[in-house]
């Protein structure tokens, strides 16, 4: 996680994302939500596109930072996108053609996400070798950056530290993310093996919110509030006011009544003797 202070800390937020709105009418939205995001001093706003049609909305809105996410799982993109993954590629292949046509002053970060990079409820084992083709070919395509998604929950330390330090080999010093589901409670445990491989840049949610619905039995994100107390009790500076992120948390049942939250700080909370990292 990148320091930075707006709020409780962060400065880059995945907002909404842009895709089907016969299929997904919650994100119906989307232009909305990311032109009032983009008004806000200080935010970067990131948006999440399954197709080139969804980033090409998303560009026409004024996104400055594309998440494009596909799965190294051919069932589970079929699932989640109705393409297998090799349709999917192609489609990135576009989108990173289209973002390269732009003028350099109005052209997007590109980000892209594997999803079911350490397994998959629909076809079990993912072999690592597909996840590292897959990451050098999006890298060979123009992605900016890369994201490996623990989107079931299957991960396990060992098999992050390894597949890390491979798409590492393969991919040279592109930026590289985790993502990681705390569903059978390994997620902080997968965060410390990436750290060790050398990542630095972590995906996670307030209350440990959100979970694909192409997966199912998925809980949560890992809870951004715990993501923040292992780097800071680890001694690694987030730039996240974790007490301000603490009081937000407690609003999201005004806002989204009937959410389930999880996360290990709110519920035992904070110990006497923690600090921030300076």
């Amino acid at each position: 996680m990148a320091a930075g202070r707006s709020g409780p800390g962060r400065t880059r937020l995945d907002v909404t994302s842009f895709v089907s709105r016969s299929k997904m009418p919650q994100f119906s939205d989307a232009e909305q939500m990311l032109q009032a995001c983009l008004a806000i001093p200080g935010i970067e706003a990131s948006v999440l596109t399954l197709n080139a049609r969804g980033a090409e909305r998303a560009l026409e809105a004024g996104a400055r930072h594309l998440v494009y996410v596909l799965s190294a799982s051919a069932a589970h993109s079929r699932s989640n996108a109705g393409r297998d993954t090799d349709a999917a590629l192609q489609e990135f292949a576009e989108v990173a053609a289209m973002v390269k046509a732009l003028d350099p002053s109005r052209r997007p970060r590109v980000e892209a996400g594997i999803a079911t990079a350490f397994g998959c409820t629909l076809e079990g084992t993912v072999p690592a070798d597909r996840v590292c083709a897959l990451a050098s070919r999006l890298a060979e395509l123009g992605a900016d950056e890369i994201m490996l998604a623990d989107t079931v929950g299957y991960a396990q330390p060992r098999q992050v530290l390894a597949l890390f330090k491979q798409v590492r080999q393969d991919i040279g010093s592109l930026p590289l993310g985790g993502y990681f589901h705390d569903t059978r409670g390994l997620a902080l445990a997968n965060v410390a093996a990436a750290l060790e491989a050398g990542v630095r840049k972590f995906d996670a949610a307030l209350g440990g919110l959100g979970r694909s619905p192409s997966a199912p039995g998925v809980s949560g994100n890992v809870a951004t509030e715990d993501l923040v107390y292992l780097l800071e009790s680890m001694g690694l500076s987030t730039g996240v006011d974790l007490q301000g992120l603490m009081a937000l948390r407690g609003r999201l049942s005004q806002w989204l009544p009937g959410a389930s939250q999880y996360g290990a700080v709110a519920r035992a909370g904070l110990p006497k003797n923690f600090a921030l990292t300076a």
